[in-house]
């Protein structure tokens, strides 16, 4: 088995018993599940008793991830090779899924890119908005009918801190991302009560708590290592938000600072310099 589908624990401060429990006919979704967030939350989720349905496009990487979860956790994992990006895709998704009770969504897959708008490659522009925007808001409509008749459902939308501020040099993203934050926590006002819940994650800096120098990108490099806050710590405390029907999770210092910062700093002052930044990883 490859680090890279390494197992872990139950996640020690979160009470199992204030999520949806898990059952042997109900599934909890999760996109992105091929490397970073969603795989570190496919894997906590799994620990705790969960069925799982993982999505990515990566094929062999679920599999393998499956393999490991249903062996270490006697689980049933189901693997579904797809690019989000695109709408038949999605649709292919939702039919999957109309056919099993899913009692968790974590909508983590997303892409960025950075520089200049009008220098970006436009497929991978309107990829990015279809996955990072288009198929949260499907996929979250999808899963809304069963959760809302069983008055029993978690939702988790991956957004970010950047979706807080008009970033120069990541306009598709900071536009996606925007969107994802404020759809998200709508719909925690308009569930509560229903017995689903509906928690934006907003992280900033992710990784693997190691990274040799030679596999380093250049935002590995630009970004302090202190700044940082791992996969593994991002999904512990992202469950212990939902447990608690949070609006917003903010792991990690520098996603913290982005977001105290937004809410205090001029727009004129913070975005050009932020941005400045951003087109250092777009070089």
């Amino acid at each position: 088995m490859s680090a890279t589908c390494g197992l872990t624990s139950v996640p020690t401060n979160v009470d199992p018993m204030t999520l949806p429990s898990p059952s042997p006919d109900t599934f909890a979704l999760v996109t992105g599940a091929s490397q970073g967030i969603g795989m570190a939350m496919a894997r906590d989720l799994a620990s705790m008793g969960h069925n799982l349905i993982v999505v990515a496009r990566r094929e062999a990487v679920l599999r393998e991830l499956a393999d490991a979860l249903e062996a270490a956790h006697g689980v049933t994992v189901e693997v579904v090779a797809a690019d989000l990006s695109k709408h038949e895709e999605v649709s292919r998704v939702i039919e999957l899924i109309d056919a099993r009770p899913v009692n968790i969504l974590i909508n983590s897959a997303g892409i960025a890119s950075f520089g200049p708008l009008m220098k970006q490659d436009w497929a991978y522009e309107v990829d990015q908005f279809h996955l990072n925007a288009t198929a949260v808001h499907r996929l979250t409509r999808a899963v809304l009918d069963g959760m809302l008749e069983r008055k029993s459902g978690a939702i988790c939308n991956v957004g970010s801190a950047a979706g807080n501020v008009p970033i120069p040099n990541n306009a598709t993203y900071v536009f996606t991302k925007a969107g994802v934050n404020a759809f998200t926590e709508a719909l925690h006002y308009e569930l509560k009560g229903t017995g689903v819940t509906c928690t934006l994650l907003a992280p900033g800096p992710v990784r693997d708590a190691v990274i040799p120098d030679e596999e380093k990108s250049i935002v590995d490099k630009v970004v302090p290592d202190f700044l940082w806050t791992t996969y593994e710590s991002c999904s512990r405390e992202t469950l212990e938000a939902m447990a608690k029907n949070q609006r917003r999770v903010v792991p990690g210092p520098l996603s913290k600072a982005m977001n105290a910062a937004s809410k205090i700093a001029p727009t004129g002052l913070l975005a050009p310099l932020i941005g400045r930044f951003y087109a250092k990883m777009g070089e």
